[in-house]
């Protein structure tokens, strides 16, 4: 059991980590992202070949492209999650959201205990996974790379999928043990996880790994929203990726 647990976890830390779908190859071609794109020949590799098959330079460069495109919708969605706040009924949650988005509005990266405060307001209306806004739901999508354009009952149906295969993922994970991973195992789980572990060190990534655990790991299900929203808010500004 403990063998499978294993094999499964790292199987998973190696699957899809940025499979582009039809909108990420079309923004790409169009350049719409605002990136400068090479000939069609430094585009084949990317576009056709699984991450296994590029060169140790391509990886750096794809991922950072990949990674270019969905913290674009950060801003975004983090100002939705400021114009919601007067619709939280809490008044100490309404005061511990705000506090959060001014963090990282200037720079600085949240404490654990800063998000899991949250956990109650992520649960239930405006914030809730049954709850969230379509605008929302499609800047959520682009920042974990899938494509936005699709009815809202899908995109909530497949964000929910999403957000509770990297849950239970991130229990195995646990169990498992970051010290059990190799670098590139760690790399490979922080980069899915929303953080561009491309150019940090490995025991930073193992640190920043190890905040996304206790947080994962302290949530229900009825409260994965705030797991889904931590590609956002747990990575923005860790040793200063924002910038």
């Amino acid at each position: 059991m403990a063998l499978s647990r294993v094999c499964w976890a790292r199987t998973a830390l190696w699957g899809s980590v940025v499979t582009p779908g039809p909108l990420i190859t079309r923004r790409l071609q169009l350049g719409r992202s605002g990136l400068t794109w090479g000939a069609p020949r430094y585009l084949f590799p990317r576009q056709l070949l699984i991450k296994h098959f590029w060169t140790p330079k391509q990886q750096i460069d794809f991922l950072d492209i990949y990674h270019g495109l969905r913290k674009q919708s950060h801003s975004e969605i983090l100002s939705n999650l400021e114009m919601v706040i007067p619709l939280i009924s809490d008044a100490g949650l309404r005061w511990h959201l705000t506090t959060l988005c001014n963090k990282i509005h200037k720079g600085t990266h949240p404490a654990v205990h800063d998000i899991l405060a949250l956990r109650e307001c992520f649960c239930n209306h405006p914030l809730g996974m049954n709850q969230l806004q379509t605008l929302q739901m499609k800047a959520l999508s682009r920042a974990m790379l899938l494509t936005p354009h699709l009815p809202p009952p899908f995109l909530r149906h497949r964000l929910k999928t999403h957000t509770t295969v990297i849950h239970q993922l991130d229990r195995a994970l646990a169990k498992l043990g970051i010290g059990q991973l190799t670098a590139q195992e760690v790399k490979s789980a922080c980069y899915l996880r929303g953080l561009n572990s491309t150019h940090i060190a490995e025991d930073r990534c193992r640190t920043w790994l190890g905040e996304w655990l206790q947080i994962s790991c302290s949530l229900k299900e009825a409260e994965l929203s705030l797991l889904l929203h931590n590609v956002v808010l747990l990575s923005t500004n860790y040793l200063g990726t924002r910038r």
